[in-house]
């Protein structure tokens, strides 16, 4: 019996751990710049690394200044050497602050956004 139960309490922890996963949403692991970075000189580009392949179509990356104007990336890509990094090539920056404000569609359907901020110095 007691290997009976083994069984069953295996199997229950594996399909949580399953259903867990399926469950999950993409997060930001990294970024360059990185949150609250003072950066010399500009960047020329910012990249954003997440925990799963992204849906190009469905991503964006707004860059705002400090005083609320957008900036409109020149680019924003895919990395096509990995597909889990969006890239948004940026026209040259001023000295200042600027927000980063990214939405993005994981391939398995979930919606995410955030933001964070760094300054040229």
């Amino acid at each position: 019996m007691n290997k009976k139960y083994l069984l069953a309490a295996a199997a229950m922890m594996l399909a949580a751990t399953m259903s867990s996963a399926a469950f999950a949403h993409a997060k930001l692991e990294a970024s360059t710049p990185k949150a609250n970075e003072i950066v010399a000189p500009a960047p020329k580009e910012v990249r954003l690394q997440f925990n799963e392949p992204l849906e190009m179509a469905f991503s964006k990356i707004k860059l705002v200044d400090g005083k609320g104007a957008a900036i409109q990336p020149l680019k924003v890509a895919v990395d096509k050497a990995n597909a889990k990094v969006m890239v948004a090539s940026l026209p040259a920056l001023t000295r200042g602050a600027y927000r980063v404000q990214w939405t993005t569609l994981t391939r398995d359907g979930h919606k995410v956004k955030g933001e964070f901020s760094f300054q040229v110095k």
